[in-house]
């Protein structure tokens, strides 16, 4: 006796065709919601690197068309030869060197404290994270009020014991003090990020590793450490990408020019993008400045290509099977 359990063919049809209008509504809020962003990147990104990456090849000044020439690849020739070019590189570099290596460890130090099991630990993370929703102008007129050369809190602290102090924080110090003023307002999103990573990792390798004797340090060398490498290498990629485009902070540091003028920033923090700005705002170089931009554009990616073609040497990329009983 044979039993016949196939589909009649209509109900067949039937579930195939709720199977595709049931993909193409899916298919529709994907794109639906995808669009918004679609339009800002081609408008807003696409379009202006096309047009800059044209106006880098003449000599506009971003007012007269009528006098725009084709000059080649002069402007591209010419920044390499430029020594305000060759400064600002400098600065942005010391200023990479300073500033990713301190906003990693103590983002992720601070991960790690904030990850045990300690009384109150909910309102620490409140604490370090809310510097990071603060707005830029916001955060350096408070640190403005403690860094100030002649009304500051902390020249007024130190004039207690040596009077007459006025350390220019804010002009002879500038990189630092930029240092401390990005860090107090960009470790919290960095914390948040490790602090994901670090609840990841198994707990039973951890109690796994205190039973076999390992230490402390032992078990972040050996477990911590080498399953975050993936998270270190997000968190990388975007802190270089971020330095290297600092803009705000050194002109939110600077004197303020009440009269409407453009107010340079310190020699100390005067990094590429400054002067990438300051020649097509203030000297109204904007081919030039096209050019500097698409130099710095492709820096940018020779550098980000390094740092994903280094991953293979000490990024963990392994699979854990974690078994739950």
């Amino acid at each position: 006796m044979t039993t016949n359990t196939a589909i009649p063919k209509m109900a067949i049809s039937k579930q195939t065709r709720r199977g595709l209008n049931r993909a193409q509504r899916i298919n529709l809020t994907f794109y639906g919601f995808l669009t918004p962003w679609l339009l800002g990147f081609v408008f807003l990104t696409v379009i202006p690197l096309v047009i800059a990456m044209a106006l880098s090849f003449t000599n506009y000044d971003g007012i007269n068309w009528d006098s725009m020439k084709f000059v080649k690849l002069n402007n591209y020739v010419h920044a390499f030869s430029d020594d305000r070019v060759a400064y600002s590189l400098q600065r942005t570099l010391l200023w990479l060197l300073l500033y990713v290596p301190l906003w990693m460890i103590i983002s992720f130090v601070l991960a790690l404290l904030l990850n045990q099991n300690i009384k109150g630990k909910g309102f620490f993370r409140v604490l370090y994270y809310l510097p990071s929703v603060v707005p830029a102008s916001a955060a350096v007129i408070v640190w403005k009020t403690l860094l100030d050369k002649n009304t500051g809190l902390l020249n007024g602290l130190i004039g207690f014991f040596k009077p007459g102090t006025a350390i220019g924080w804010l002009s002879s110090y500038s990189l630092q003090s930029l240092a401390v003023i990005v860090l107090w307002t960009g470790l919290g999103a960095g914390m948040i990020i490790f602090l994901a990573g670090l609840q990841n990792i198994p707990d039973e390798l951890i109690e796994a590793a205190r039973i076999d004797g390992a230490s402390t340090w032992d078990i972040i060398r050996y477990i911590t450490l080498p399953l975050m490498s993936p998270v270190i290498f997000l968190q990388l990629v975007q802190a270089l990408i971020a330095a290297f485009q600092q803009l705000t902070y050194p002109f939110l540091i600077a004197y303020v020019n009440y009269s409407g003028g453009i107010s340079t920033p310190p020699r100390g923090v005067f990094f590429y993008m400054v002067n990438t700005y300051l020649e097509i705002r203030l000297n109204q170089r904007y081919a030039y400045g096209s050019a500097l931009l698409w130099l710095f554009f492709l820096g940018i990616l020779i550098l980000t290509g390094l740092v994903f073609w280094s991953q293979k040497f000490w990024v963990y990329t392994g699979e854990i099977e974690e078994e739950r009983r």
